[in-house]
Formats: structure tokens, C-alpha cells, sequence
């Protein structure tokens, strides 16, 4: 539901030669799911699973659906009027992937450093010193963004600002870590600097964000050695 996909290369010259090795190691998804099968989604919903089988949904009730490779389709026009229909809000979007990129903006900082600290989302951005390396490793992925065809215009204080008023939010990394469940921080945080190493882009603050938040994990037995 967060992060990005194992399809998200596709499309992109300087991602093409090989699948993204942390969502989608030795290419095993992209092999057993056709790319024009796929319709991209970035979802906004706050939602939790209390036990196997059971989702309880707490928030929002938006999707924003479009074809992988941009531009506009009947398919997708299709499913958004049925999804419509059946009372979710539904965005049709000729840039999926950027959307996605715009929420992994906010993932990719406030899910790990929630899961390390304890903190929701409002005590993380009262820290001056939190929020500056925030919007430090926030720079760094629009850095990445801008080379992939996902260029993001808002400045992290304006995304600050916006979190801020969600009110105190705990990510669904932090309920990870309580309720002992395996982290994604594949998909929202390490697939970010294999992006930025194929690309050229320098990530410092990114990747002390991932060695710290990964061997938090691994000594708790929440990701794999």
C-alpha cells in the first residue's frame, strides 16, 4: 500500500536495464505479472488489521488510479466509475507515478524515524532537529524524483504543514514494530537509494536513515539478516 512498486522502471530509460532489486529481487514479480495488466494506485486510506482476516478502516477513503506509463485509458476510466459507484472517491490520474512519488515524500521520512522513536507525527515535526533532517532527506528525493520523471514542486515545509494538520498520526511502520510484524522498508526507504545509485544521486541523509532504522529492525527480529 506504500512505497514503490515493483513495476515503477518501467518506462524509464535509466531504469530499464534491470527490475528494482528491493521490491522485486532477481525480477520474480515482473516475470509472473504482466506490466499491461497493472493499473498504478496510490492510496489513501487509514486502515489497520486488529487480527488475520480483519480490516478496520479509520480514515479517508481516497484512491488516485492511472495507467503505469501515464496518459489516459478507457480501462482506468472504467474501473474509477465502478470503484465511484461503490462509495470510495476516486482520482483518475495521467501521472500515477509521480503521484505515488509524492506520497513515498512523506513515507520515506516519517514511517521509519515513527518506528525507531515511538513518536507520532506531530512530536517528530515539533523537533527542530528532526524536521530539518526530514526535509533534508526530502531534498534528496526530489533530487531523485526530478531524474525519473516524477518531479515534485512543493518544498518540505509546505508537506510539513500538511502532515501537521492530519493531526497526531501513527505510521503504519510504527504499528509494524508493535505489533511485531515485518517492517516495509524495502519499498519506502531502501528501494529510494537504489534509485538514487543508478541514477547518481548522492543520498547521505537517506542512507543514514536506512542503516539506522534497518538495524533497529534486525535486532528486534523485524527484517531479514
Amino acid at each position: 500500500m506504500n512505497g514503490v512498486p515493483w513495476w515503477f522502471g518501467r518506462g524509464v530509460r535509466a531504469l530499464e536495464s534491470a527490475p528494482l532489486a528491493c521490491v522485486d529481487p532477481d525480477g520474480v514479480v515482473s516475470r509472473a505479472i504482466p506490466f499491461e495488466r497493472v493499473i498504478g494506485c496510490a492510496v489513501y486510506i487509514g486502515a489497520s488489521t486488529s487480527e488475520p482476516g480483519l480490516v478496520e478502516h479509520h480514515t479517508g477513503d481516497k484512491l488516485i488510479i492511472g495507467e503505469p506509463a501515464g496518459g489516459e485509458s478507457e480501462r482506468v476510466q472504467g474501473l474509477g466509475q465502478a470503484m465511484q459507484q461503490a462509495g470510495i472517491e476516486i482520482a483518475v490520474s495521467t501521472a500515477v507515478r509521480r503521484d505515488i512519488w509524492y506520497k513515498l515524500m512523506g513515507n520515506l521520512t516519517m514511517n521509519p524515524l515513527a518506528a525507531i522513536t515511538g513518536a507520532p507525527t506531530d512530536r517528530l515535526l515539533a523537533d527542530p532537529l528532526v524536521r530539518g533532517f526530514c526535509s533534508a532527506a526530502m531534498h534528496e528525493a526530489a533530487a531523485v524524483g526530478a531524474q525519473i520523471g516524477c518531479a515534485i514542486d512543493q518544498q518540505p515545509e509546505d508537506r510539513h504543514a500538511m502532515t501537521l494538520k492530519l493531526g497526531s498520526i501513527r505510521p503504519s511502520m510504527l504499528q509494524d514494530v508493535e505489533a511485531g510484524r515485518t517492517l516495509e522498508l524495502d519499498a519506502i526507504v531502501s528501494v529510494v537509494r537504489e534509485l538514487a545509485q543508478r541514477v547518481g544521486i548522492a543520498t547521505p541523509n537517506i542512507d543514514a536513515l536506512l542503516g539506522v532504522t534497518r538495524l533497529f529492525a534486525r535486532t528486534r527480529g523485524l527484517y531479514p539478516a
